[in-house]
């Protein structure tokens, strides 16, 4: 007689997975012309920190992480060297990345003395009181500067722009566990904004996912990569996504598994509109972060 095989997890218990799960957005990556270079200005003109580097000369690239305090406990970029690449197209669909500080004034002063290029004069946003400002970094990804008077997390948002954000919403709801922190229609600009995450927006990073009225589609480029986002098991939130992209468009570019030589377990895959997730296991992420150590 053939064994019975073990019983499918039910998809309505299966899709309560990644509420229950401990996620956390981790950090985002991107690539850059010239590591040094950046380096010098998210450290000189952001006030980011170094926190580690490494080389790999047999697979021609390396890469640095810089944030505003440990990995361990914030949002981080990873800026990832291809040896010999010098330059790349972000495209039109990503948007920026934000910084929260208390004096937006002082710090563009600052990024200006340095040399740093201001696309918008800090100043109130339109139709609101919040001062903001832009600041294009030397690969020319944007960086919104806006006003907080203190939060835990200064690197606090990846903008990308959608074509459904309704679509959008329901794909990062289910496949990812986050909520809707906040949401805004400007109907006088002709957009809708989701703030998108795993607590109230001003403890967190979020992702700004952006509607543009009638505009379906974006250049992905090839310079913005992916965020990456902790998991307590890759295995079964990688069972949730193949479910919702089943329903709502998407697709795992990745089975759940371990890095060769890193044995960090992570899976992949892209949302509706073809941006790429990373999600890593929380266990195997902090012994990557202890060994580097």
């Amino acid at each position: 007689m053939a064994e019975a095989s073990a019983p499918a997890v039910p998809s309505t218990e299966l899709l309560e997975w990644p509420k229950k799960d401990k996620r956390r957005m981790l950090h985002a990556v991107y690539r850059v012309g010239d590591l040094e270079r950046t380096i010098k200005f998210y450290t000189e003109c952001f006030g980011m920190k170094v926190l580690r580097q490494r080389d790999i000369p047999e697979e021609k690239y390396s890469n640095a992480f810089l944030g505003f305090g440990p990995e361990e406990s914030h949002f981080v970029v990873e800026l990832t060297y291809n040896y010999g690449v010098d330059k790349y197209d972000i495209g039109t669909g990503f948007g920026h990345f934000a910084i929260a500080t208390p004096d937006v004034y002082k710090l563009v002063e600052e990024i200006k003395a340095k040399g740093g290029t201001v696309t918008r004069e800090p100043g109130p946003v339109k139709g609101g009181s919040t001062v903001i400002a832009f600041v294009k970094d030397p690969d020319g990804y944007l960086f919104e500067i806006l006003q907080r008077e203190s939060t835990p997390e200064p690197l606090c948002q990846v903008m990308l722009r959608v074509g459904d954000l309704e679509r959008s919403i329901k794909f990062y709801e289910k496949a990812l566990g986050m909520q809707v922190v906040k949401k805004v229609d400007r109907p006088e600009h002709k957009y809708t904004v989701a703030m998108m995450g795993y607590a109230p927006e001003k403890e967190t990073t979020v992702l700004e996912l952006t509607y543009n009225y009638g505009v379906t589609e974006y250049t992905k480029g090839n310079a913005y990569a992916q965020i990456a986002i902790g998991t307590d098991d890759v295995y079964k939130s990688a069972e949730v996504v193949n479910l919702v992209t089943q329903e709502l468009g998407g697709k795992i570019t990745r089975q759940p598994g371990s890095i060769p030589g890193l044995n960090t377990k992570i899976t992949s895959f892209l949302d509706p509109d073809g941006w790429k997730t990373v999600l890593v296991d929380n266990k195997d992420f902090l012994k990557e972060l202890e060994s580097s150590k």
